[in-house]
């Protein structure tokens, strides 16, 4: 998960020229999701960490790469807010386990502490998250595809194989300057592909996700039948492709809230700017996401 989540509702203290937002904790955090997706990198390169502690480094390409995006991301929504006054938390990292298949982190946060009043607000943080990591992704996939390696052989059974998103296939025809059917993905390519489905699935348009702030700003009250809508597509995505995931995710989305707290301008018509972000927004989901993103071959 990464991204701008719901806000708090309700009665605020807070004063702009006096709000600091924490330092400790998000630090901590920062540290320790290093920690897990180094692990994480060196164990998918197949590195003895526990007999040789020194091959940890296999891990840092992997760990840089995403956390570079994951973190150009979230400072996107932090920039984004301050430029519209709305205070947050600093990004927050998400640890998670380094064994694979998982890839020592679930995302990063960042928790808004005062309202988004605006359509112009909810569509700028909305989307400077997503967009930035997304442009961010790009060039660290087209490095780690140049590192990558095309297979002259057919993979083992029970090989764990990536789904390939729309601008993935193109960098891999622009790198390769072709369609090669095995590649073996260098790591720095893993963390690109990780990055573009995190970007996929914050800009899915549900909740209080990047992509529910935009449909708010579209939609107006529309927005929680439209939310619920797409969580029924993602169940039925999920059996019909196999991959559960998208059932969890629309669980989880749909236990956090489709409830979206309102905005002042709602009826207003949204300027020719926000206009074309939220097309770039649409365009750049389009290019990301991916009905099976992972499957065993």
């Amino acid at each position: 998960m990464s991204g701008a989540q719901g806000y708090e509702t309700g009665p605020y203290s807070i004063r702009p020229e006096a709000y600091r937002p924490k330092v400790l904790l998000p630090l901590i955090l920062f540290i320790l999701t290093v920690v897990t997706t180094v692990i994480a990198g060196a164990l998918y390169q197949g590195a003895h960490i526990l007999k040789d502690p020194f091959e940890l480094a296999k891990g840092i390409p992997f760990s840089a790469s995403l956390l570079l995006i994951l973190g150009t991301h979230e400072f996107g929504h932090f920039i984004a807010s301050r430029r519209h006054g709305v205070y947050t938390t600093l990004p927050m990292f998400i640890p998670g386990p380094p064994i694979p298949p998982f890839i020592g982190t679930f995302g990063a946060v960042i928790r808004i502490k005062s309202p988004i009043t605006t359509k112009s607000a909810l569509v700028d943080i909305g989307a400077a998250g997503p967009l930035s990591g997304f442009i961010v992704a790009l060039f660290v996939t087209a490095w780690g595809l140049k590192m990558s390696t095309v297979l002259t052989h057919t993979p083992p059974p029970d090989t764990v194989a990536y789904g390939t998103s729309l601008i993935f296939k193109l960098l891999i025809y622009i790198v390769f300057k072709g369609n090669p059917e095995n590649i073996s993905l260098h790591p720095v390519a893993v963390a690109g592909w990780f990055g573009f489905f995190v970007t996929a699935m914050n800009l899915l348009p549900m909740g209080q996700l990047d992509g529910g702030h935009i449909v708010y700003a579209l939609l107006g009250k529309r927005h929680r039948a439209f939310s619920v809508l797409i969580a029924v597509v993602l169940v039925s995505l999920g059996f019909l492709t196999g991959w559960y995931g998208w059932i969890i995710w629309a669980g989880l989305i749909y236990a956090i809230g489709m409830w979206h707290p309102p905005i002042e301008d709602q009826d207003s018509p949204m300027d020719w700017r926000r206009r074309l972000v939220t097309i770039i927004a649409i365009l750049v989901f389009v290019l990301t996401f991916l009905p099976l993103p992972i499957y065993i071959v």
